[in-house]
C-alpha cells in the first residue's frame, strides 16, 4: 500500500540527479534526470552525468578530480541504462565488472539480488571473470535453514556445512539460481554453483558493516571453491 518513489544521486551531484515522478514511475528504475541534469551511458556501460549541480573537484586532490571528470563529465563508477523514455537503471558498479574469457561484461548485482531474495539463500557472490563462464558461491540462512529442515525430512539442528552436498538443498538452490538467470541473458547466466559451509559476516572479514561484499577477501578465501567450480 506505499508508494516508493526511487531516485539517484551522489554527493558529487549535489544529491538528486533523477528521480521517478510520482504519476509515471517506472519501478525498477531510478527514474529520469531532474531539470539541469544531464545523463548519458558510456560505451562500457557507466553512467555519466553533467549539468550545473556536478562538484568542481576533490578537495586538494588533483588526481582524483582529474579521473572523475573529463570535459564537464562526472564519471559516476555505476553501470546503468537508458530506456526509450529515458528512465536509468543502476545495474551495478564499474569496479564489480566481471569480464568473462569471451568478453562478455556481466554486472553481478543483477542476479545476485534475485538470487539473494531466495529464502533458503544468505548470499550469493558471482564470480567468472577471466573464466569462460559465469559462476556463483552461495551460502545459505541459518535462521531460515532450520525450518526448511523439519520440512524436508532432514535431521533437527543439521547445519549447512552438513547438508551443503545434499541433494534436495541443491535442488532448492538451483530453483534460486534458474530464477535469478531469468533476469539476465544466457551468456550473463549462472551455470553452475557451490554451497559454501557458512554464512560471510563482518566478524569473518567478509562483508562490510554496511553488509556489502568484499570481493577480493572471498575471492581470496574460498579460491579452492571457484577452482573447483572451473575444473574439469
Amino acid at each position: 500500500g506505499f508508494t516508493v518513489l526511487e531516485g539517484y544521486g551522489l554527493t558529487e551531484s549535489c544529491a538528486a540527479t533523477a528521480f521517478n515522478p510520482w504519476d509515471k514511475t517506472k519501478i525498477g528504475t531510478v527514474g529520469q534526470p531532474l531539470p539541469g541534469s544531464v545523463v548519458r551511458i558510456a560505451d562500457d556501460g557507466e553512467v555519466l552525468l553533467h549539468g550545473e549541480h556536478i562538484f568542481k573537484e576533490y578537495w586538494k586532490n588533483e588526481t582524483a578530480t582529474a579521473e572523475a571528470l573529463t570535459d564537464g563529465w562526472f564519471h559516476t563508477g555505476d553501470v546503468g541504462t537508458l530506456d526509450e523514455d529515458g528512465y536509468l537503471a543502476i545495474t551495478g558498479r564499474k569496479k564489480e565488472l566481471i569480464v568473462t574469457a569471451g568478453g562478455k561484461n556481466v554486472a553481478p548485482a543483477v542476479i545476485e539480488d534475485r538470487i539473494r531474495a531466495h529464502a533458503l539463500v544468505a548470499e550469493c557472490m558471482v564470480v567468472g571473470d577471466a573464466r569462460p563462464f559465469v559462476a556463483a558461491l552461495v551460502t545459505i540462512d541459518e535462521e531460515f535453514l532450520g525450518r526448511w529442515a523439519a520440512e524436508n525430512g532432514k535431521p533437527a539442528g543439521v547445519t549447512a556445512a552438513e547438508l551443503r552436498e545434499d541433494a534436495d538443498l541443491v535442488a532448492a538452490v538451483q530453483k534460486a539460481v534458474d530464477d535469478g538467470n531469468a533476469a539476465v541473458s544466457k551468456a550473463e547466466s549462472v551455470r553452475k554453483f557451490r554451497i559454501l559451509p557458512s554464512q560471510f559476516t563482518e566478524e569473518s572479514g567478509h562483508i562490510t558493516p554496511s553488509l556489502k561484499l568484499k570481493r577480493n577477501v572471498v575471492a581470496k578465501d574460498f579460491a579452492d571453491e571457484i577452482e573447483a567450480l572451473y575444473r574439469g
